[in-house]
């Protein structure tokens, strides 16, 4: 019988790389740190490219369920004055729409499909990783209960903060802050725009993001997700302890940023006062790692490449992450197929982490803010639309990996 592939960590890039795996007749062991699953989080989006990744494992109808096919997108000024709109996903001519939908949600279809698809014992709560050990011939991963696993490979998709990623770079510069702190909540409100529509309001300082990501409980209604984004701490000093990380947020410490944005059509102030609890982050990421794979371990997603969450890219990647290590190692040896996953996958994550750190596609607010800080009377006498476009689709191109 073929030894499994031993993924350390249940998120969404965990979930994807074993149902992925599985469908290509490879066996795989998934060990979640968590005592228990439950659909946490906030809003995510999934371009089209993303969605592919789970539209091929046969997940649409599942995620249809719970998400909204996103149809445009809107960056506008603090003022609420048009930048730049485009439709998304099917509505610009994609064959797979752009999803928008709760974290929380995604997770929860994929690990219900996970335990429908992949035999009875190969979901594990409860097990954090504490170390491992490979040879010639497996690897064997330790974990903090004092329990043990013998597979063919070891991966980690452990999270920003891996321990799978500590102990295979030491040395590493740990989690990198650049002084923003953001609240995001979700809370049930009145449709806006038909309903199906993104904004990326301000600039990079002091940043407004508003789209729906589910139906609401009442007719009328979607579950809207909203973040505030907002450059308060020092870029040059560490990042807040990590149990403060997710912490819940205060209305008063939020409502003096938020009352700077006017959206022409919304209530900002009135949706945060009406969410009933809502989380308080750091904006962090790490510097782009020199190697992933070392013999039968290796790392996926966040573990990886931890970005800013800028452009819907975090989740994007580790499922492009996860399809092309279980293609690769459909057909490579196990020591082959993660050098090939790494020489692949770690160059172009890298760019990433770093057109991140400059605003990635949402540079745009940040061009017009500095050109036009007290708004327009013309975005065109500000910045040409070519411009603008340039911008946007160089992104694009970078992060869409083709199947």
């Amino acid at each position: 019988m073929t030894a499994p592939v031993l993924i350390a960590g249940g998120g969404v890039g965990g979930l994807a790389l074993a149902l992925m795996l599985h469908a290509r007749g490879i066996p795989a062991q998934v060990f979640e740190a968590a005592a228990e699953v439950k659909e946490l989080g906030v809003g995510i989006n999934l371009p089209p490219h993303a969605t592919a990744e789970l539209v091929a494992l046969g997940l649409l109808d599942a995620l249809d369920a719970v998400a909204i096919r996103t149809r445009e997108l809107r960056y506008l000024n603090r003022f609420g004055q048009l930048i730049w709109d485009e439709p998304r996903g099917m509505y610009a001519g994609h064959r797979i729409p752009q999803l928008s939908l709760h974290r929380g949600r995604l997770h929860g279809v994929m690990w219900r499909a996970a335990a429908q698809r992949l035999p009875a014992g190969s979901l594990h709560t409860g097990k954090r990783l504490a170390g491992f050990t490979q040879d010639a011939q497996g690897v064997t991963a330790r974990f903090a209960d004092g329990t043990e696993a013998r597979g063919r490979i070891l991966v980690g998709a452990d999270g920003i903060h891996s321990a799978l990623r500590a102990a295979l770079h030491p040395d590493d510069g740990g989690v990198k802050w650049n002084g923003i702190l953001m609240w995001r909540g979700c809370t049930d409100w009145p449709e806006f725009e038909g309903g199906d529509v993104m904004v990326v309001a301000g600039d990079m300082k002091e940043k407004l993001v508003l789209y729906p990501v589910g139906a609401g409980r009442t007719p009328g209604t979607r579950l809207t997700n909203w973040a505030l984004c907002v450059q308060l701490g020092d870029p040059t000093r560490p990042p807040p302890r990590r149990e403060d990380w997710s912490r819940p947020g205060k209305l008063e410490e939020a409502l003096p940023h938020l009352q700077r944005f006017r959206v022409p059509w919304l209530d900002v102030e009135a949706l945060v006062r009406a969410t009933p609890e809502f989380y308080e982050y750091p904006m962090c990421d790490r510097d782009p790692l020199p190697w992933w794979s070392d013999g039968r371990v290796t790392l996926l997603g966040d573990a990886a490449h931890p970005m800013y969450p800028v452009g819907s890219n975090g989740a994007s990647q580790a499922l492009l992450d996860a399809r092309c290590l279980a293609e690769l190692l459909a057909s490579h040896d196990a020591p082959e197929a993660l050098a090939a996953y790494d020489a692949e996958r770690r160059p172009r994550t890298a760019d990433i982490v770093t057109i991140n750190r400059r605003g990635g596609p949402e540079r745009v607010v940040d061009v017009v803010s500095e050109r036009a800080p007290d708004g327009f009377d013309d975005i065109a006498a500000v910045i040409a639309r070519d411009e603008l476009a340039a911008i946007i689709r160089s992104y694009t191109q970078l992060v869409a990996t083709p199947r």
